[in-house]
């Protein structure tokens, strides 16, 4: 699995330019407001999810976004969700609960995962994620993070969450 010293070296290969602010681990999106204070841009809420059929995904909102999961498999053609084991967190996304992150896809080498991006968080910029610990958090901008998606070969699946429809 990468870690984050491998996601940095990979951003700097591809020109992703990127900002880490170190902080003590924040595990809910509820935490860490002084943390969210000092970085503006758009802060994430991300849940890796797998649907009754075995497909796995990792939805990426805004923090204040509201996912009703009892809808969004209709919304996003899969079988009925539910959040995903940790064992397949690990192994699919190199993260533990507390930690998941859209940077997470970069150990998906086989593209189990399905990605979703909120809307909202699709016209943010920058955008804010843990670099693949909850310890820290790193921003990227719109464009390079779409830049890392791209060299990782990921297209997401756009969602309005307010809408509740595919927007892309």
């Amino acid at each position: 699995m990468k870690t984050r010293s491998d996601l940095f070296a990979f951003f700097d290969a591809h020109g992703v330019a990127h900002a880490t602010l170190d902080h003590p681990p924040v595990f809910r999106v509820e935490e860490g407001l002084e943390i969210k204070q000092a970085l503006p841009g758009g802060h994430t809420k991300n849940l890796f999810l797998k649907d009754a059929k075995g497909q796995l995904w990792l939805i990426s909102a805004l923090g204040e976004t509201t996912i009703d999961l009892k809808k969004l498999h209709h919304v996003i053609g899969s079988a009925r969700l539910s959040f995903g084991p940790e064992a397949m967190m690990l192994e699919t996304l190199g993260v533990r609960p507390g930690s998941v992150t859209a940077f997470g896809l970069i150990n998906d080498t086989d593209r189990r995962v399905r990605f979703v991006l909120d809307k909202a968080l699709a016209a943010s910029d920058p955008v804010n994620f843990h670099p693949l610990s909850n310890d820290a958090t790193t921003a990227v901008s719109q464009a390079d993070f779409r830049k890392f998606l791209t060299a990782l070969g990921v297209e997401p699946m756009i969602v309005d969450f307010e809408a509740m429809e595919v927007v892309a």
